[in-house]
């Protein structure tokens, strides 16, 4: 699980419960047609603007917020050295033992490509691609939520006119002003709370995750690209060093 984020999610959450309950009762915050127009036209919207397969995507992209993958720099650059003193030892083929141990399936593809004789820009190019398409697909899903943090609010506007609409309608008769009114200002506040504390978060928090993910991919590519070309332990871990703060650099060699 990714602790950040349930403690976000709780914290502003449970802040604004606490705020409400001091000044009254939560039910009073409880509206059904606010909430069938913000979230039910907010869902409609998502869907004229984006394809079906791309929203119900979601609940896959959705997962990467909430838990937390195995992303360590330092764990990868041990690996290749390994893989890369190994290879110089008993040459590249070598490497075809160890792809059973491997989990990532980008660095098993790249170290099976070397291990098929590829040039070392074709496997560049293959791989690049593969990182493109990566970084393409977590784009999509940070911005169908930062499109839906923007009709949020325009939802709880619509929603809003309409209560007026009707609490304007009915000035002579006293006892539904009051529905009316509930219905304005609530479908606002739904479209702000769904927008400041739900969709920009997941945007921001999944794009976050895309840069360590496509950064740790960049590694692991320059990474098989060494092992191609032969070069030392040593260096190839100089290399990958390169990609990490100066402070998270611990070499296999000391």
């Amino acid at each position: 699980m990714d602790i950040a984020t349930i403690i976000g999610f709780v914290m502003a959450f449970g802040l604004v419960v606490a705020g409400i309950l001091q000044g009254g009762s939560l039910g009073t915050f409880i509206d059904p047609p606010s909430l069938l127009i913000v979230v039910g036209g907010t869902i409609g919207a998502t869907l004229i603007n984006y394809s079906l397969p791309k929203v119900l995507g979601l609940v896959g992209i959705l997962k990467n917020a909430f838990f937390s993958q195995s992303n360590n720099p330092d764990q990868w650059i041990q690996i290749l050295v390994e893989f890369a003193g190994k290879s110089r030892r008993d040459g590249i083929l070598a490497l075809e033992s160890s792809l059973g141990e491997v989990k990532d399936e980008f660095l098993k593809k790249g170290i099976q490509l070397a291990i098929d004789g590829l040039e070392p820009q074709v496997i560049r190019n293959i791989l690049e691609t593969e990182i493109d398409h990566i970084d393409e697909r977590h784009k999509d899903g940070s911005d169908i939520f930062m499109a839906m943090a923007a009709f949020a609010p325009a939802l709880g506007l619509i929603g809003t006119l309409i209560g007026l609409v009707m609490m304007l309608q009915n000035m002579d008769d006293p006892s539904s002003i009051g529905p009316a009114m509930a219905v304005a200002l609530l479908t606002t506040f739904y479209g702000a709370i769904m927008a400041n504390l739900i969709f920009t978060p997941l945007a921001g928090k999944l794009k976050v995750k895309s840069k360590e993910e496509i950064l740790t991919k960049e590694l692991l590519l320059e990474g098989i690209l060494s092992i191609t070309a032969g070069d030392n332990p040593r260096v190839l871990e100089q290399k990958l060093h390169a990609f990490l703060a100066p402070k998270l650099r611990k070499s296999s060699f000391e």
